[in-house]
């Protein structure tokens, strides 16, 4: 629930032509960088660069090197927490595409390839954004003659199970639209756990069954509660709900030991004691599945402000799970960037201030913020629900105890945004979507630096403010959690970016700055983020639907004096602010309101909130939006390649130097990851 995605609002200043290339040289390569790797269907893949490293001791290039090993090791676990048949789809695709004998340039082949590089950014057959299920884009019939082909020892079957036999397991998961539609189903009065189809409950479980079976488990008004239901998946054996626990020696054993492998290995470079404490703290948790060691962890993680090498790796993002307890797997590692860091600790240094004038009521505002870090980073490695999708900021623990007596971590991934900078000249979307040449030019001078600042406040502060009340259950507000977590800090990021305080620290030059950020916000919400959605679907994922709520309500509440209006020209919607200070206040009224249903866990309020502005769509706008965008040949999602971790070594077989290569290829890293890091079974329930 801390964890910021790239949206259409970067990619409006940020968006990529289509195999343009960055103007530097690769350090590794001495070759030109070619930022662009792969485009298809509505994904662009790019690479990013690793500024700084090789300035790094050997020692940190190896505690690097290991960390970022075991941030590969768990890819098999998000691919089965996204679906049961993840894993088997995958495998079966990949042995046809590098198998195939027939002609690799016909239209069915090209449509089988393009599916098997949509699982892969997906890490499964359903949107990694949109949470839909792929439509093949090749006929059954040849998927069954491509498998009937293969070798059997080369397909996933079960124990004893003919090729036919599998086909008829397979094939309705792949083509018939309405088994396992949809990854994640967060509202709706249905059973949200039997129509989602993840990985995270077992067949037959129910939703009051879930609630009901967490709802034992809790002790109320416990204040240091663990984090149920976090690393485990529920299922039903002879009638009884158990849980399976995520950890060596339980479910996912075979990559957790991998991962732990790796992380011992890392463990001996560390830079510190408080550092090699934190990764032995992270071991001891896998190995138990124990979350009191989680909190352990969590806190020697968020107490650790000295160690320039960081990084993130377990069950920790809840967006996945309906019911917003079950974490996927995850991890980043990273080295900090110092000069950029200055922006990051002045906000940090002044946590207590922005606490005490924010819009919201007094009692819900925490008196004493502790613990508040923040810093920009240079990621190194990307894993598991971080890759290729790739976030530009986090902010942990999640566990609101931990935030409350220790703190919070914020990071802003300033590589990652400055490659998305990189690829953003002459894409023509400003020029579609914005309304005239004055927000065009406040975007051009200020958007790549406020995107940035609103990151940091929204990292940083956002998800660091405010307490909830005692008494109050931290999952209250159930599947409409991750939604408002996100308004929360987006709408404490947006109040702030206006303050005259951020001028007084330096931290902006001009009072008119905010402005860009504001304009792009709300064209985004109310318009240009509907190019990521379906004709004739709604909004279901988390972020999207947090950007539409704010926009929505803000244009709501201020139609009757114009604050914001949807303007026609020339037959074309556009988002016109009349008044940016009225909409400032607007998003204060917002956040206090947002802020009082997460303090007394209003899980009424919250739905409500959600359901009304969040989630519909303007079917008339949505066509035109679709329409005017389409003619761009613009790519709506991106992610990312890492590269390639290379150990140098002498005669003695010494590491001397770790290397890193960007020229591998998107097809090149997921067939390897594929071969080289892949540990779990086909089947794992």
């Amino acid at each position: 629930m801390r964890k910021i995605i790239v949206s259409m609002t970067t990619i409006i200043a940020l968006a990529a032509c289509t195999g343009q290339k960055a103007g530097k040289e690769d350090p590794a390569t001495d070759t030109a960088f070619e930022q662009v790797a792969d485009r298809f269907a509505d994904i662009e893949v790019l690479r990013y660069q690793v500024p700084g490293f090789e300035s790094l001791t050997l020692q940190q290039k190896q505690l690097i090197y290991h960390l970022s090993e075991a941030a590969l090791m768990g890819r098999d676990i998000l691919f089965d927490q996204n679906g049961r048949y993840n894993l088997a789809i995958r495998r079966t695709l990949e042995a046809i595409y590098t198998g195939y004998k027939g002609d690799r340039e016909s239209a069915d082949f090209k449509g089988l390839e393009t599916y098997l590089k949509r699982v892969w950014f997906s890490s499964g057959i359903h949107h990694h954004y949109a949470v839909d299920k792929f439509s093949p884009g090749f006929p059954q019939t040849f998927f069954a003659d491509c498998v009937k082909q293969l070798d059997p020892s080369k397909l996933p079957l079960r124990e004893g199970q003919t090729v036919d036999a599998f086909l008829a397991e397979l094939t309705p998961v792949l083509f018939d639209p309405t088994v396992m539609p949809r990854r994640v189903v967060q509202s709706g009065d249905g059973d949200l756990i039997q129509a989602s189809a993840n990985n995270y409950y077992g067949a037959g479980v129910t939703l009051k069954e879930v609630e009901d079976f967490y709802a034992k488990l809790k002790k109320p008004g416990d204040p240091r509660p663990i984090s149920y239901g976090l690393n485990s998946r529920l299922v039903k054996k002879d009638g009884k709900l158990i849980e399976e626990v995520w950890k060596v020696g339980g479910l996912y054993s075979q990559a957790i030991e991998k991962i732990v492998g790796e992380l011992e290995k890392a463990a001996a470079f560390a830079e510190n004691d408080a550092q090699k404490k934190i990764i032995e703290t992270l071991i001891a948790y896998y190995r138990s599945g124990d979350l009191k060691t989680f909190d352990a962890y969590s806190i020697l993680w968020v107490e650790d402000t000295v160690s320039d090498v960081d990084f993130v790796n377990g069950f920790i993002e809840t967006y996945g799970d309906p019911l917003g307890m079950k974490a996927s797997w995850e991890s980043t590692v990273n080295f900090i960037n110092k000069e950029a860091t200055k922006r990051t600790n002045t906000i940090s240094e002044n946590a207590q201030w922005f606490e005490d004038h924010s819009p919201t009521d007094p009692r819900f505002k925490k008196k004493a913020v502790k613990g508040v870090s923040a810093k920009v980073i240079t990621v190194t490695m990307l894993g598991g629900d971080c890759y290729p999708a790739t976030p530009i900021g986090i902010n942990l623990p999640n566990a609101n105890w931990i935030r409350h007596e220790h703190g919070s971590k914020s990071v802003t991934i300033e590589n990652i945004t400055e490659a998305y900078d990189k690829a953003s000249q002459g894409n023509g979307f400003n020029e579609e979507f914005v309304w005239s040449d004055a927000e065009r030019e406040s975007i051009r001078k200020y958007g790549f630096e406020t995107d940035n600042l609103h990151t940091d406040l929204h990292e940083c502060l956002g998800h660091g403010s405010g307490i909830i009340l005692p008494g109050v259950d931290p999952d209250g507000l159930k599947a409409y959690s991750s939604t408002l977590e996100e308004a929360r800090a987006d709408l404490f990021a947006l109040y702030y970016l206006a303050d005259a305080k951020l001028l007084e620290l330096g931290l902006l030059k001009d009072p008119e700055a905010y402005k860009a950020e504001y304009y792009k916000y709300m064209m985004n919400g109310l318009m240009t983020q509907l190019v990521r959605i379906e004709k004739g679907r709604q909004v279901e994922e988390a972020h999207m639907r947090n950007r539409q709520l704010i926009a929505r309500w803000v244009y709501e509440k201020g139609f009757p004096e114009k604050v914001v209006e949807l303007k026609k020209r020339d037959g074309e919607t556009f988002v016109v602010v009349n008044d940016y200070d009225k909409l400032r206040t607007l998003f204060g009224e917002l956040l206090a309101e947002v802020q009082r249903i997460k303090s007394e866990g209003d899980y009424n309020a919250g739905k409500a909130l959600v359901e009304n502005y969040g989630v519909k769509v303007d079917p008339e706008l949505h066509a035109e939006v679709l329409e005017r965008y389409a003619k761009l040949n613009l790519a709506p999602y991106r992610g990312f390649l890492n590269p390639v971790m290379k150990e140098v070594k002498n005669g003695q077989g010494e590491v001397t130097d770790i290397r890193l290569d960007y020229t591998e290829g998107y097809v090149e890293q997921m067939l390897r990851y594929s071969r080289d890091y892949s540990f779990l079974p086909t089947y794992n329930n």
